[in-house]
């Protein structure tokens, strides 16, 4: 059986999953995640709102060791390098996430990912723990 490591801020296991953000009342400030108070202007009137599933990387590295606490994935030989990227989704919000992709050879600035959703562990139950992450979206470019 597959979980959701934070079932709050996603639609998953929807075939299409958005992440859940909030929109001030107020101001329209979009946010993510969901957050009870404006950030801009400190209202708190928020309301939540589906976030576009695709956009463009605007800045990436690669994580080459595990993240501090509170990462709950691999660690020691069971870790594997990954991407991880600030994607402008449309023009609502920037999110931080985790990129499928790790190459530095193939990520760039500007390239269109869509969000999905992938295996990050396997708790005491034996179950996956899935997380967002966001994919290279294919392009029919001809040579």
């Amino acid at each position: 059986m597959a979980i959701a490591l934070a079932p709050e801020i996603s639609t998953w296991p929807d075939d299409d999953p958005q992440l859940i953000g909030s929109r001030c009342g107020a101001c329209q400030a979009v946010t993510f995640p969901s957050q009870a108070r404006c950030p801009q202007c400190s209202a708190g009137n928020m309301s939540d709102v589906l976030l576009p599933r695709r956009g463009k990387v605007i800045a990436w590295t690669t994580q080459g060791f595990p993240p501090g606490p509170p990462y709950a994935g691999p660690t020691g030989a069971d870790f594997t390098a990954f991407g991880v990227g600030l994607v402008q989704l449309g023009d609502v919000v920037r999110v931080e996430g985790r990129l499928t992709e790790s190459d530095p050879a193939v990520l760039n600035f500007g390239m269109e990912v869509e969000l999905t959703m992938v295996p990050l562990s396997t708790n005491e139950n034996g179950d996956e723990i899935v997380t967002f992450a966001f994919r290279p979206v294919a392009t029919d470019a001809q040579p």
